[in-house]
């Protein structure tokens, strides 16, 4: 097929437009490259006959619009979208212009598309939207979220992603096109933007640094490699229904403390010498005031490198995902276990440090957002 990706150059979307080409699909990726898109995570394949890229930003209507006309896809896969919670509370305005006014830009644009297409064209036609569960809210100790499972959005972040699942069902419902949207949970893996916790976690190892953790680190999520949510999303556009919603899930819950252990543990057995940091700024008036190292300079494990924060606002307690009706209607189910993935995740940011570490001598330097 020919697939137009949206924000194919951030962390779900590289790892979908590569397995989409080793799949033997073409596509056009398109992204906007804000500071979460970031070419060089596709630099392996970008001369591929079969891909293209297109610098389009979907909150411009009359771009995405002659870009949608000129390219003429088989399937739209809609990815592109501000994602992270602590960035929502800090600047709400951006989630809004791209998830939901970007999200109706894109919905029109296939639609023009679709009502232009005859015969086996039109009938191949799909339009994948791909959400979160984060819409759904939170969960108590029990229960997992169903694609039934009513919305209960909690921070601007969700609240926006909950709007364009709304649009994205409407012009199915009204206009025909044929929709299906996929709620998937926590995704880790490789080129994730070091903002996200695994990686911060993983980072922050490597330089010693104290590891934040939200509040006593109970809160509940089920972690999906990228590879498996990527499998997954080309098997709804493949094989799956219009009209329908599928929920993705790791089948891996985790205590963020515990994963936090765990991802220590790893670094521990991976790359187990624990760096202390320059003595600058404020380590040095800790270590001025009280004449030792602060705890991060004298760890011998990663966990001793770890340390409790307050929590973050509207902080949803658990989410955990039932993906039983991918796995029955469509065959899917996760690959990687509960540390395989993990320790896959771990060793790429250790084999692959130029990647991360041209993000960090920009702007972005893992401070802490979201405390508004």
């Amino acid at each position: 097929m020919k697939l137009l990706i949206t924000g194919g150059a951030g962390f779900i979307g590289s790892n979908l437009v590569r397995m989409a080409l080793t799949s033997g699909h073409q596509v056009l990726n398109v992204d906007a490259l804000t500071y979460a898109g970031n070419l060089a995570s596709l630099s392996d394949i970008e001369s591929s006959p079969n891909y293209q890229f297109a610098h389009v930003d979907i909150t411009n209507a009359a771009a995405i619009d002659a870009t949608v006309a000129d390219y003429q896809p088989d399937a739209i896969m809609h990815l592109a979208a501000e994602s992270h919670v602590d960035r929502s509370i800090d600047g709400p305005g951006q989630f809004i212009q791209t998830n939901v006014i970007g999200t109706f830009n894109l919905l029109q644009s296939s639609l023009k598309h679709y009502r232009s297409l005859e015969g086996d064209a039109k009938d191949r036609f799909r339009f994948l939207h791909v959400s979160t569960d984060e819409v759904y809210g939170s969960l108590g100790e029990t229960g997992l979220f169903s694609e039934t499972t009513p919305y209960d959005p909690h921070s601007p972040y969700s609240a926006s992603k909950a709007s364009s699942d709304h649009l994205a069902r409407a012009w199915q419902d009204t206009y025909g096109l044929p929709v299906m949207v996929t709620n998937c949970s926590n995704n880790y893996g490789p080129y994730q933007f070091p903002e996200k916790l695994i990686p911060v976690v993983i980072l922050k190892c490597l330089r010693g640094e104290p590891i934040p953790v939200y509040g006593k680190g109970e809160n509940i999520r089920d972690w999906l490699y990228v590879e498996d949510h990527s499998r997954a999303l080309l098997t709804v556009i493949e094989r799956g229904t219009p009209g329908e919603t599928y929920n993705i899930g790791g089948n891996n819950e985790q205590r963020n403390i515990d994963l936090v252990h765990l991802i220590c543990n790893l670094m521990d057995e991976l790359c187990p010498k624990v760096p202390s940091p320059p003595d600058t700024g404020e380590r040095a008036r800790v270590r001025g005031n009280n004449n030792q190292a602060p705890p991060s300079q004298l760890a011998t494990r990663h966990s001793q490198l770890i340390s409790f924060v307050t929590d973050r606002p509207g902080h949803d307690l658990r989410y955990a995902i039932d993906a039983s009706k991918i796995k029955d209607e469509l065959g899917w189910e996760p690959q990687e276990n509960f540390e395989s993935g993990f320790r896959k995740t771990v060793q790429w940011y250790l084999d692959n440090q130029t990647w991360w570490q041209d993000i960090l001598s920009g702007d972005y330097q893992l401070d802490r957002l979201g405390t508004s």
